[in-house]
């Protein structure tokens, strides 16, 4: 068998303490940071598809193509001289404090070196953990290609994320009830390779703070500020609240880019956030088509809309409030951490309204504050798709006319516009036009300019459903084509113009499309 071939270097399995105990046993585990766990084995693991994660990882072709490959990223064969295993931690849930949670489908492989980065491996879909409750620690190939394809998109749109490396058929059949209507169905099994400097999130800190296991969390936050957080000082007088702002600051640059991108998450719950301002957990996530701050594509949230597009900002903020909690009993000094929490409040919209101006290609809004808001209430009035019109709106020239311009921004609408509708759109276009004319770069080079922050191709849903229903039939070249497309999503990309449209009437209600479920 083919020698793994990249340099182990386990630092958390290292500094941390252990769950003593070593079966799957469901449990409470106290005053440690992971369980030992190891990955099912799969009946008949066929790869599917490997990302250019594999460049990044030093990997070879023949290194990818052996069984050895297929053996080790499957969860078949554990990579010789290393303990798998399964972190500990909690979180909101919806709001709520959920108590213990921890990797319940997800099994850590090991940690890697590759040019002084460090890359944690992680299986998603490798069975059963302590910390699984009543799951089984599976995944289908449905869940498992959205994630797949996402956490490479993601990457390529300039969005901080967890990455993927490999997607693999396990040959099993897995129970999934997609909707929780009680109309659940067999469906193929898949395991996902996910990769990232470490997969930390806020309820790795909140169930230690939670139990009073305040030994535990220091060693916990010591260990992250050596090795992720070298820009704090770990021996100076407040070297928790100095981590908690550097947290804070990513964070927000990693909302910002969701916003920019019309990227909704979906499940914003504490567990779900990553310590290092990584895009986390692909679950029922969406993309904007209709500009609707409102939309959630998580059924489960269809009520209480808490993870809407528009409150994403917000929820990072409140999930970050629950960080400084626990935080904030290794030091017993709130002011650090509530001069961070302002800090957050106050840079949001400034950083906001700055990437705002990118997307429209202004340097400043001048005299016309209203520019902007007008803009977002207009996008609404008619059903109209973002990503498409930020993409046209950059082929607007300073010579047109207000009603040449609306023209120009037609497409991306989703019906045809009323007379009053385009009267609003020119009255804006009159003060986006007189605005651009102040501009000294000329047309051309704005719009490449905006074509560089607005990206022309994003991973809709109904593309992913529709690569999932090529691959249930055994057909995966749609994986690859969209795989393909979306690793230069800011590029004209002529040949796979097909990919720039508004979604599809037929997706517009359908299950996968429309809406998801934690299961999705």
């Amino acid at each position: 068998m083919q020698p793994f071939p990249l340099q182990i270097h386990d630092s958390f399995t290292t500094a941390l303490p252990a769950d003593p105990l070593k079966h799957n046993t469901r449990r409470q585990v106290h005053d440690a940071c992971y369980s030992p766990a190891i990955p099912r084995s799969p009946s008949r693991p066929t790869l599917i598809h490997v990302s250019d994660m594999q460049g990044a990882l030093g990997m070879t072709s023949e290194y990818v193509s052996s069984q050895a490959f297929l053996d080790t990223f499957s969860g078949a064969r554990v990579i010789e001289g290393t303990q798998p295993y399964a972190m500990c931690y909690g979180g909101h849930q919806f709001g709520s404090w959920a108590g213990q949670l921890g990797d319940g489908r997800a099994i850590n492989l090991t940690e890697v070196l590759v040019d002084d980065q460090r890359w944690a491996l992680q299986l998603k879909g490798a069975g059963e953990t302590p910390y699984s409750r009543s799951a089984d620690g599976l995944a289908v190939l449905r869940s498992s290609i959205r994630e797949h394809l996402c956490s490479e998109a993601m990457h390529y749109l300039r969005v901080p994320t967890t990455r993927s490396l490999s997607l693999i058929l396990t040959g099993d059949e897995v129970y999934r009830d997609i909707m929780y209507d009680g109309n659940g169905a067999y469906e193929p099994g898949a395991v996902v390779c996910r990769v990232a400097p470490s997969f930390i999130r806020f309820g790795n800190f909140q169930i230690h703070a939670s139990r009073a296991e305040l030994t535990t969390l220091k060693k916990l936050a010591d260990y992250v500020i050596e090795h992720f957080y070298p820009e704090v000082d770990a021996g100076g007088e407040s070297p928790y609240a100095d981590l908690f702002r550097q947290v804070c600051e990513r964070t927000l640059d990693m909302v910002l880019d969701w916003q920019r991108v019309g990227f909704v998450h979906g499940v914003m719950n504490t567990d779900n956030m990553s310590i290092l301002g990584l895009t986390i957990d692909y679950g029922p996530y969406g993309w904007l088509e209709g500009y609707e701050p409102g939309w959630t594509p998580n059924t489960t949230d269809r009520q209480s809309r808490r993870y809407r597009y528009g409150y994403q900002p917000s929820i990072a903020l409140w999930n970050l409030h629950q960080l400084a909690n626990a935080l904030y009993t290794l030091e017993n000094k709130a002011e650090p951490f509530e001069e961070s929490l302002g800090w957050y409040q106050r840079s949001y919209p400034l950083r906001y309204q700055a990437m705002m101006l990118g997307k429209v290609g202004l340097s400043a809004l001048k005299e016309n504050t209203a520019l902007l808001p007008s803009l977002e209430k207009n996008l609404q009035m008619v059903e109209t798709d973002m990503t498409l019109f930020f993409r046209e709106l950059a082929k607007v020239n300073k010579q047109d006319s207000a009603a040449e311009a609306v023209q120009k921004i037609s497409p991306a609408m989703y019906v045809s516009m009323e007379a009053s509708h385009s009267s609003t759109w020119e009255q804006w276009m009159e003060g986006y036009l007189m605005r651009l004319k102040q501009e000294t770069e000329d047309d051309q080079a704005r719009s490449l300019a905006m074509n560089k922050t607005n990206p022309k191709y994003v991973l809709r849903n109904y593309m992913a459903a529709q690569a999932i229903e090529a691959a249930e039939k055994g057909d995966y070249s749609l994986v690859e084509e969209l795989h393909n497309l979306l690793r230069h999503p800011y590029a004209e990309q002529p040949e796979q113009e097909k990919w720039y449209a508004k979604r599809p009437d037929w997706a517009r209600h359908k299950v996968g499309c429309s809406m998801l479920s934690c299961s999705s």
